[in-house]
C-alpha cells in the first residue's frame, strides 16, 4: 500500500512538472488540489523554485492556506516571501490562527505590518503574537469551542450546527463561567441529555489545563502524561484563551529530539540541514569544534607530562587510547539517558546522590568486565601482566569516573537554567579523556619498573 502510495505521488510529481513546463497551470493546479495536504506539502517541495512560483500564483487563496498551515515554518516563510502583500494578507486570514501568528512572527518585520494592516480579521492573530514561540501562549490555537455554564443542550448543540466544527476538532467541550474554564463536556454526554439541561449539571469540573506562558515541553509532558487530546490554555486569571491540540504536541516533541539530538552532537543550529548555507552551517558547528580543540590540548598537556615514561615504555602510546576511548563511550551512554530521562521530567528531586551511586555501581561493573577482558588480552598480546593489569585498573577507574560526570553535568546544567544537551557531550569527553590519560599514565608510572 505504501509502495503503491508513493508511486502515485511520484506520477502527480510528475504530471504537474509536465503541466507547469508546457504552461498548462490550470491542470497542474487541479492535479495539485487534489491531494491530501501532507502530499502536497512534499510534492511542492521537490519543485524547482521557478514552477514552486508559478503553481504557487495560480492556486487560489483557500488551497494557499491549507498548504500554508500543514508545511514546516521555514518552508512556509520561503513561499510567502514571493507573494504580493494584497494577496498574502488574504492568505493569512483563512489560514488557522496559530500558523498565521507563526508566519508573521517569522516574515521581515515591514513585510508583517503591511500584512497585518491589509488583514480583514486581526484579532486572534494579534493576540497570539504576544507570546513566545516556545510556550503555550505561541502553540495555542484561538479556534476552539467553548460554552457558557449556563446555556441548555439545546442551545449548545445549535451552536455546534452553527459553527460546523471541523473533523480535526476534539470530540469535547470546553465549559466556561464568565471566560473562566470550569470544565469539560463530552459530546455524547450533550447529545444523549434531555432538551433544557443546563451544560453546568452536565459538565465534568476536573479539567487538566496549562498556563499560556508555560514552556512547551512542559506542555507536551503534561499531555503525554495524561493521554490528552488537546490541553486548554488560561491565562493567570483563569480565563481560556486558547487550546493545544496534539498535533501541535507532536511539532513540539519533533522540535525537542531534533535540538537534544544536534546539541548532544555540539551543533547549536537545530535548523541545520546538510543543504543550509555554508556560513550558517560554519556559525552553528564551528564554535564547538574550537571548544573540543581547547579540550584536546589540554590532554595534550597532561600527556606531556608523562613524556618520559612513554619514552621508557613506548607501547604506553598504544594502549592510552583505550582508556581514554572506552571512558567517552561510556560517559556518552550516561549522558544520552540522561538528558532523555530529564527530557521526559522523570528524575525526581532529591535524587541527585541515589542515582550517582547507582551510576557509579554501573561504571564500575562496566570498567571490571571490559578491564578484565582488556587487561587479559593485552597480557596474552605483550606478555606482561603489569601492563594488563595497569590498563584493566586505568579502565574501572575511568569508567566509575564516566558514571560520575555523566550525572553530574547534565544535572549540574540544569540547576543553572542550561540545556543538559547543550554541552554536556564537549564536557564529560574533556573530562574522561583528560583524566583517563593521567590515571593510566600515573598508574604506569607506578608499575614502571615492571613495564621496561
Amino acid at each position: 500500500m505504501l509502495n503503491d502510495r508513493q508511486q502515485s505521488r511520484e506520477q502527480v510529481l510528475e504530471a504537474i512538472r509536465s503541466s507547469l513546463e508546457i504552461k498548462q497551470f490550470n491542470n497542474a493546479v487541479e492535479a495539485f488540489k487534489i491531494l491530501h495536504p501532507g502530499d502536497q506539502v512534499e510534492i511542492f517541495e521537490l519543485l524547482d523554485a521557478d514552477k514552486k512560483a508559478e503553481l504557487l500564483s495560480r492556486l487560489d487563496i483557500s488551497s494557499t492556506a491549507i498548504l500554508f498551515n500543514t508545511q514546516e515554518d521555514d518552508e512556509t516563510l520561503q513561499a510567502a516571501e514571493s507573494l504580493t502583500i494584497d494577496r498574502l494578507a488574504d492568505v493569512l486570514d483563512e489560514m488557522e490562527p496559530d500558523e498565521a501568528a507563526d508566519l508573521l512572527g517569522d516574515l521581515p518585520a515591514d513585510q508583517a505590518a503591511k500584512a497585518l494592516e491589509k488583514m480583514e480579521d486581526t484579532e486572534d492573530v494579534l493576540e497570539l503574537l504576544k507570546y513566545p514561540d516556545e510556550t503555550a501562549g505561541g502553540r495555542m490555537t484561538t479556534d476552539f469551542i467553548s460554552l457558557s455554564i449556563n446555556a441548555t443542550t439545546t442551545e449548545a448543540i445549535e451552536t455546534l450546527r452553527r459553527i460546523e466544527p471541523d473533523h480535526e476538532a476534539p470530540y469535547y467541550i470546553f465549559v466556561t463561567d464568565n471566560e473562566k474554564l470550569v470544565g469539560i463536556l463530552g459530546l455524547r454526554e450533550l447529545v444523549v441529555s434531555s432538551p433544557d439541561t443546563k451544560i453546568g449539571e452536565l459538565f465534568d469540573p476536573e479539567v487538566f489545563h496549562v498556563n499560556d506562558w508555560m514552556d512547551q515541553e512542559e506542555v507536551a509532558q503534561t499531555m503525554a502524561t495524561y493521554d490528552l487530546a488537546a490541553v486548554p490554555v488560561v491565562d493567570d486569571a483563569h480565563h481560556l484563551v486558547g487550546v493545544i491540540t496534539h498535533d501541535d504536541v507532536l511539532d513540539v516533541l519533533q522540535e525537542e529530539a531534533t535540538e537534544d539530538i544536534y546539541r548532544l552532537a555540539s551543533v547549536s543550529d537545530t535548523d541545520l540541514e546538510p543543504d543550509s548555507p555554508i556560513i550558517e552551517q560554519l556559525k552553528g558547528r564551528l564554535p564547538w569544534l574550537f571548544l573540543n580543540t581547547l579540550t584536546a590540548l589540554f590532554a595534550s598537556w597532561i600527556i606531556s607530562n608523562f613524556e618520559g615514561i612513554i619514552a621508557q615504555v613506548a607501547v604506553l602510546a598504544v594502549f592510552q587510547s583505550v582508556v581514554a576511548g572506552q571512558g567517552g563511550n561510556a560517559a556518552s551512554q550516561g549522558v544520552a539517558i540522561f538528558v532523555r530521562t530529564m527530557a521526559l521530567g522523570n528524575i525526581p528531586p532529591g535524587k541527585t546522590l541515589y542515582l550517582l551511586t547507582r551510576q557509579m555501581i554501573v561504571g564500575l561493573i562496566q570498567g571490571l568486565v571490559v578491564g578484565f577482558v582488556v587487561g587479559l588480552g593485552v597480557y596474552l598480546w605483550k606478555g606482561n601482566i603489569y601492563l594488563g593489569i595497569v590498563l584493566g585498573l586505568a579502565l574501572v577507574a575511568n569508567m566509575v569516573l564516566a558514571g560520575i560526570v555523566s550525572t553530574l553535568i547534565p544535572m549540574g546544567l540544569k540547576s543553572i537554567g542550561q540545556d543538559p544537551a547543550l554541552a554536556s557531550s564537549v564536557l564529560v569527553t574533556a573530562v574522561t579523556d583528560s583524566l583517563g590519560f593521567l590515571i593510566f599514565l600515573s598508574l604506569a608510572n607506578l608499575f614502571l619498573g615492571n613495564l621496561i
